[in-house]
């Protein structure tokens, strides 16, 4: 079965066999220069000074941001199932915090952020750099420029759960920025990664929470080792990920991302097909399909390919397609084959013409 979802992707081989290596103890030399390794890697990826690992999704990445960063209020931004994530993580700990609202194939308006910010509720920002549940793509860098410019002592935080290892992200106005190991990092999911500046370090101050303490595992990992038992292995395979991209270079690994993100755009449109979101993310391409389901499940019983569908409103209606990662061209063409032979299976398209992959194709090559 090809995985071909935007989150979990597939585990290339190299990832698979260091699982299958031998488990190294936390409390050790071996794994302190690992552990202090990653790191490293890690906030030359984000651009940022500090970085700190936690054993828990990704969510538990957003959820360890708000309770550690909101001292006074916090505005979230929600244009999907992980915008509106942020108020119910605020709600669960009592957090005071207003929404800004949009259609899931909208980006968020950034003269209506600084609108919100200039009444001075706020002190923390909170938005998704991808939103995933319909592959938009939210203006964070010059929110997060426009909001700094008005009240720089606020906390601006953005899950790039499905941004980071797709694209270069400006950092300089974000304090802490938060990653997922099963996105485009290609591990099993079960390990979320912060990035964090000065400012978002300070915001931190003495932590809040126990397990989600950041300032605790700020000051440990540090120190190259850890508050409580890490994801070892996790950490172990992220570290050889990142070397990886760094040997094969990132602004060639993210360039070639786009490239092919491009061509798979261009294919799908080829076949007739429109794309959702209005500001489209590099992580996925998201097409808007009446009877989705039916296209989803020929790909996955005759191809043997998984590909994600829409959620709540946009259930039946979309089809998502990862382009997180390592995607080979030759995966690529196969996906997009099976994708126009499925439309003509499921009348969508009157007959067979290659049209997918020859377009493909042109712009890939």
């Amino acid at each position: 079965m090809i995985l071909a979802t935007p989150g979990p992707v597939e585990i290339p081989d190299f990832v698979k066999q260091s699982f299958l290596g031998e488990t190294i103890h936390h409390r050790t030399p071996e794994f302190k220069a690992i552990l202090k390794g990653a790191l490293e890697r890690w906030k030359r990826l984000t651009g940022l000074p500090y970085g700190v690992f936690l054993a828990s999704s990704g969510t538990g990445g957003m959820e360890s941001a708000v309770i550690n960063g909101v001292k006074k209020g916090a505005l979230t931004i929600n244009a999907g199932k992980f915008g509106e994530r942020w108020g119910k993580i605020c709600s669960a700990h009592g957090i005071p915090f207003e929404e800004l609202k949009y259609p899931w194939d909208t980006p968020a308006n950034p003269d209506e952020v600084v609108e919100k910010v200039k009444t001075g509720k706020f002190d923390s920002l909170f938005i998704q750099i991808s939103e995933s549940a319909g592959g938009l793509r939210h203006p964070v860098e010059e929110i997060a420029r426009r909001v700094k410019e008005v009240n720089p002592e606020i906390l601006v935080v953005a899950d790039g759960i499905t941004a980071l290892g797709v694209e270069k992200i400006d950092t300089s106005n974000i304090d802490i920025i938060i990653g997922g190991s099963q996105k485009a990092f290609m591990l099993p999911a079960g390990l979320a990664m912060l990035g964090v500046s000065q400012f978002g370090k300070e915001r931190i101050g003495k932590g809040r929470g126990f397990y989600f303490n950041l300032a605790v595992e700020l000051k440990k990992q540090e120190e190259g080792t850890t508050a409580f038992t890490p994801a070892v292995n996790h950490i172990i395979a992220l570290n050889l990920v990142l070397e990886k991209l760094e040997k094969m270079g990132l602004e060639n690994h993210y360039a070639f991302t786009a490239h092919r993100h491009r061509a798979l755009m261009e294919a799908v449109k080829e076949l007739g097909l429109a794309i959702y979101p209005k500001a489209p993310a590099k992580s996925m391409v998201a097409i808007e399909l009446e009877n989705a389901e039916k296209v989803r499940k020929i790909l996955k019983e005759k191809y043997q390919i998984l590909v994600a569908g829409g959620q709540d409103h946009l259930k039946g209606r979309l089809i998502r397609i990862n382009n997180m990662g390592i995607v080979t061209p030759d995966r690529l063409v196969y996906i997009v084959n099976s994708l126009e032979l499925a439309l003509v299976e499921s009348g969508h398209l009157p007959s067979y013409t290659g049209k997918g992959v020859i377009t493909l194709s042109q712009h890939l090559f």
